[in-house]
């Protein structure tokens, strides 16, 4: 799973790595994006801009969009199967931009550890993601993002049991820009656990209210 990331980043930076044009009135840095919040995404529509869509995914055809708060995750095994997401896949993918992510290790059955992942280089990077458009009865367009897990690589088996896909510099474009189903699914695997580290974190993470720099500093390992 993937419930929380940061994507803190200075323009200049996200131009130069996504090659994409970045509005400096809309854009602000996020440390704790949470589902149901409107996020920044690169989409195969405007593939060189940021585009801010709501995360948890509303198919075409559902006839809620609270359905939404139960999909903000795709599993890569299914999602050219499954009914909520196989369009997507095919037609609609999109980048989630981010500098790091957050995962909850269990302890025992009353606690857990907020971690949080980066690349051991600091760069930004790209997680896989889908999106979709959905009308209410007033025409009124919501248009909404899931991102796409996978199993763990030998750093994430430590923390959980999923991981959402890392996508390589040179998978990026591929992403949103490959027809081919069979390419895109090679796409979607674990990350060598070699490029990323991992630390623990407050717990202010856990409320989306902070947003702020304090949830992403690192503190000591109690044991």
């Amino acid at each position: 799973m993937c419930g929380r990331f940061s994507f803190a980043v200075i323009a200049e930076m996200i131009e130069n790595h996504f090659h994409v044009r970045v509005d400096t009135n809309t854009y602000k840095p996020r440390y704790n994006c949470a589902p149901s919040q409107d996020i920044a995404v690169i989409s195969n529509e405007k593939p060189y801009e940021l585009s801010y869509y709501r995360w948890g995914l509303i198919p075409f055809w559902a006839k809620d969009k609270t359905i939404g708060n139960k999909m903000i995750n795709a599993k890569a095994e299914t999602i050219d199967r499954k009914p909520s997401f196989k369009n997507s896949f095919r037609r609609k993918r999109c980048l989630v931009p981010a500098d790091g992510f957050y995962e909850w290790k269990k302890v025992n059955s009353k606690e857990k550890i907020p971690y949080r992942i980066t690349m051991k280089d600091g760069s930004p990077f790209a997680m896989a993601g889908v999106w979709d458009t959905w009308k209410d009865e007033n025409g009124e367009a919501i248009n909404s993002f899931a991102i796409i897990t996978t199993e763990p690589n030998e750093l994430m088996k430590n923390i959980h049991t999923r991981m959402p896909v890392i996508l390589k510099s040179g998978e990026e474009r591929i992403w949103i820009e490959e027809p081919n189903p069979e390419i895109l699914k090679s796409l979607l695997r674990p990350i060598d656990s070699e490029f990323l580290t991992a630390f623990r974190v407050s717990k202010l993470v856990n409320s989306p209210s902070n947003d702020n720099p304090e949830v992403a500093k690192k503190i000591p390992e109690l044991f």
